[in-house]
């Protein structure tokens, strides 16, 4: 029997490593299968090189649970160690400097420290996050030489034992006795999450107990003559180790992605719009699928969906400054051995790769936007307004996404009808400037709302943009700096008339003088602090009073609520008065001497045209209501 020190330049590091090494104590099951595949993965190719020349035999990777003994067992086949080996891997940990570590990471949150098990090579050491003892027994592959198997021994201390073993199999086992600390570890159902968690698409078979399941038993019936079925007991296999992923996009079809969604999000019941297929070997290794999913109301909700993966073992699925912004809200698998495994997400934002990935990601999501544009474009204006909150985010945060899809980005009008930007432009050049000649671009964002001032837009010929999608105000404001001489106007912000003035406008029927009587006749029916009366010619099809708000102010109140900040939401409204000169009604309550009479008057068709901004509501709106049952009646 060999008794030693493990060789680490200070004594503190195991209570480092069980304490405060690791940001979340699952992951020493994830670290000791990556070992065992990592073993497993190197005979196969000593194999293939014919440097092994036995029965591979069975290889796959045993977890076995003791609730009993307490014990939590990793086995394979791989290539084993002997005791030189297990001396140089395991006693001597790869660790420079570790008093400037203590130093270094002492009081530093557990993110960060995480950083140093990839760096240091301490995965094996994690299990003392929940062992009182580790044993390891293992067997080398190598048929001569120092090739005797050995058991390996440490209870958490720097102090451990080595001795031969009478194990005859090639490959190791890892004992783990659970700590009484970390009895959670002792049940089935957590050991199975965390396999399904972390090694779902391992590319060794990972065994974990024993399943049931019902199968149908060929050629018999029951009586009933129906088919008959039984109970079958058979090895419950954790992973698919030849996930979609991995194969050649070549030879695969659309329903393979889809059964592939469905592996990755069981209780996802929609199916996602298309995919994209990474398959990159240079500048560096990237492998993938990404989906684009139906996006709901509250784009939240759909974050933390697409998996991180190295070398098919799970990272995470919090990919925020890995990939770019915007594409968060995409579905699916990024894998590569590039990323590494064992490093705080602070690293992994700052690491060069990583950001090399991040930028091929994103012109792969271009490319195949731009793809599908140029080859199906009726099918992706169908899909647009399940995609456009992707596109308009990417726009709106990657100024180098706008500028390639500034090609494929679409407008759409009231009548149905899809536009790119060039499209638009052109489109509506001749038809809608304002007298210094800017474009002026109509939207609205609730066509049932603004109804009235849609009809008024589009009866002087007009058209409008439907912009009532979850990201539509803040793509506005991206627009409006992108585009020159142009400006975004929503329909019910000012009188179409007074922005867009046609040279065959009717002339006004009241004079200077007239209009100038009109509005304090009306400034007396509302609030000056929250209302402006302006006289304006308007069409005689025109309502006689329309309401309508500055675009500047709504926008900062609409945004400021898509923000989360109510501040602006709270304060009252400042609205525009719009009495219509050319409206025989406002002729009548010009030309009416009863004072009484002509307030009266004022005031309903004032109420009238705030009742359909949503304005009138409580006392006002009864008093209304009574003051309309009046006016019918006489």
């Amino acid at each position: 029997m060999q008794k030693g020190s493990i060789k680490v330049q200070t004594e503190n590091i195991f209570p480092i490593i069980k304490k405060f090494l690791y940001s979340d104590h699952e992951i020493f099951l994830r670290e000791l299968i990556s070992n065992a595949v990592d073993a497993t993965q190197k005979l196969s190719t000593l194999a293939s090189l014919g440097k092994y020349k036995d029965e591979l035999g069975d290889l796959t990777i045993h977890v076995e649970l003791d609730k009993a003994k307490r014990t939590l067992t990793v086995k394979d086949r791989g290539i084993g160690m002997n005791a030189e080996e297990i001396d140089k891997y395991i006693n001597q940990i790869a660790f420079s400097s570790a008093e400037e570590f203590i130093k270094k990471y002492k009081g530093k949150s557990e993110a960060d420290r995480n950083a140093l098990i990839g760096h240091f090579g301490l995965g094996f050491y994690s299990s003392f996050m929940v062992s009182e003892k580790v044993e390891i027994i293992s067997k080398t592959y190598r048929k001569s030489g120092a090739n005797k198997a050995v058991r390996w021994e440490c209870d958490g201390s720097p102090e451990y034992t080595m001795e031969e073993s009478g194990r005859k199999e090639r490959g190791t086992d890892v004992i783990l006795h659970i700590h009484e600390e970390s009895t959670e570890f002792l049940e089935e159902q957590q050991i199975l999450e965390i396999l399904r968690k972390y090694c779902k698409f391992l590319p060794v078979p990972i065994q974990f107990g024993m399943e049931k399941r019902y199968e149908k038993v060929e050629g018999e019936k029951d009586k009933d003559g129906n088919d008959k079925y039984e109970t079958v007991e058979q090895p419950r296999i954790i992973n698919n180790t030849h996930p979609l992923w991995t194969q050649k996009p070549s030879g695969l079809k659309d329903e393979d992605y889809r059964k592939f969604y469905t592996e990755l999000y069981p209780l996802n019941f929609e199916e996602p719009l298309f995919h994209i297929h990474l398959n990159v070997d240079y500048p560096f290794n990237l492998t993938g699928i990404l989906y684009f999913p139906r996006v709901r109301k509250n784009i939240d909700v759909q974050r933390d969906k697409i998996q991180l993966y190295c070398n098919q073992v799970f990272v995470t699925d919090s990919v925020e400054g890995i990939v770019p912004d915007f594409l968060t809200l995409l579905h699916g698998v990024i894998d590569s051995p590039d990323i590494p495994l064992n490093v705080s997400r602070s690293f992994l934002q700052s690491d060069s790769n990583v950001k090399k990935i991040s930028s091929h990601i994103m012109k792969k999501v271009a490319d195949k936007l731009e793809e599908l544009f140029k080859g199906e474009r009726t099918d992706f204006e169908k899909k647009w307004e399940d995609i456009k909150v992707f596109i308009q985010y990417g726009m709106i945060s990657e100024p180098k996404f706008y500028e390639r899809a500034e090609k494929f980005a679409l407008f759409r009008n009231l009548d149905g009808k899809c536009f790119t930007f060039e499209e638009y432009r052109q489109y509506i050049e001749k038809i809608q400037k304002d007298k210094d000649g800017k474009l002026i671009y109509l939207y609205t964002t609730d066509p049932l709302d603004q109804h009235s001032f849609i009809e008024s837009a589009r009866n002087r010929g007009y058209d409008v943009l439907e912009m009532t999608g979850l990201l539509d105000n803040h793509f506005i404001n991206t627009l409006e700096q992108k585009f020159e001489n142009s400006q975004f106007v929503r329909v019910d912000a000012d009188t179409v008339d007074k922005l867009i003035r046609k040279e065959d406008a009717a002339p006004s029927k009241l004079s200077e003088e007239d209009k100038k009587k009109l509005e304090p006749i009306f400034n007396r029916q509302v609030d000056e602090k929250q209302y402006r009366v302006v006289v304006e010619d308007l069409g005689e099809d025109d309502l006689p009073v329309l309401i309508t708000q500055p675009e500047f102010m709504r926008r900062m109140k609409d945004m400021s609520r898509l923000g989360g900040h109510e501040m602006m939401g709270e304060l009252p409204g400042f609205y525009n008065l719009v009495v219509n000169a050319n409206h025989p009604l406002v002729s009548d309550i010009l030309n009416e001497k009863d004072e009484g009479r002509q307030a009266e008057m004022a005031r309903q068709v004032t109420d009238l045209a705030r009742l359909a901004q949503n304005l009138l509501k409580g006392e006002e709106l009864t008093r209304f209501i009574q003051r309309s049952v009046k006016f019918v009646g006489n």
